[in-house]
């Protein structure tokens, strides 16, 4: 017998609808109706809940095999929550342009480095561009972070695909701008970011 029969057994015999055993198992019943259906395995925390719940033994609810997948899949979900953390980091990290001295300030012949909020030699228009990108990174960054500790895979995955708009946008917007250091900075962000997701598939 499988695991997901098994859990199907187990749950019958108690007399619990999947979204009573759910509530126990602090899951969502979509976890449970996954995990029963055999499209999907616990987490390993996840199987010793169901274990102490039912008073089995891990070993007497999950065959071989079966510890082997979910090993394996419990690895992929580290590593995909770790490069979601590091790539909100990142767009945090964003924010250290609003104080670097990295914009090229020109002038009476003479080129300076100096911070966004002290560029002269440029529209006030496109400073404020600059700031609102930088801000929106960081802020994405931070509800990245945030939504990472939470477990929300979806929200997860529109702040992902947010992040990397804004670190093109930024990398295209600071090189069109004659802003060198800075549209690198963020170019070095958007590889880093692209390395990580493609190392974690």
């Amino acid at each position: 017998m499988e695991f997901h029969e098994k859990l199907q057994k187990l749950r019958a015999e108690e007399g619990l609808t999947q979204e009573e055993l759910a509530e126990k198992l602090y899951v969502s019943r979509t976890a449970v109706s996954k995990w029963e259906s055999g499209r999907g395995y616990p987490s390993i925390d996840s199987l010793k809940t169901i274990a102490k719940h039912f008073h089995v033994t891990i070993d007497e609810l999950i065959g071989t095999e079966e510890i082997v997948t979910l090993a394996e899949e419990d690895k992929k979900e580290s590593v995909k929550k770790h490069t979601f953390l590091l790539c909100g980091i990142l767009d945090c990290l964003t924010i250290l342009l609003l104080f670097l001295p990295v914009f090229g300030n020109g002038g009476t012949g003479h080129v300076s480095s100096v911070s966004v909020s002290a560029l002269t030699e440029i529209s006030r228009w496109l400073q404020i561009v600059f700031i609102i990108v930088l801000a929106l990174t960081v802020i994405n960054g931070f509800f990245m972070i945030i939504f990472n500790s939470l477990e929300k895979p979806v929200w997860i995955r529109h702040r992902l695909v947010t992040g990397m708009a804004l670190s093109i946008l930024g990398t295209m917007l600071f090189m069109l701008a004659k802003q060198p250091y800075a549209g690198f900075f963020y170019l070095c962000i958007l590889l880093v970011k692209g390395f990580l997701l493609l190392k974690s598939q």
